[in-house]
């Protein structure tokens, strides 16, 4: 049968799945979009021109 984990263990456990929760958190917001190359699509230049109007 299985044997009941300690207090300690389960309190470990927990830590290490907070550090992983922040981790993954903290790369996810920093995986941000591309950087622009300069070009513009055509979508941006109409509505560029539409707004001039």
């Amino acid at each position: 049968m299985f044997e009941r984990t300690s207090t300690t263990e389960r309190f470990a456990r927990s830590v290490i799945a907070a550090v992983v929760a922040v981790a993954t958190l903290v790369l996810a917001a920093n995986a941000g979009p591309a950087r622009a190359d300069g070009r513009q699509t055509d979508q941006v230049t109409q509505v560029k021109q539409v707004g001039r109007g």
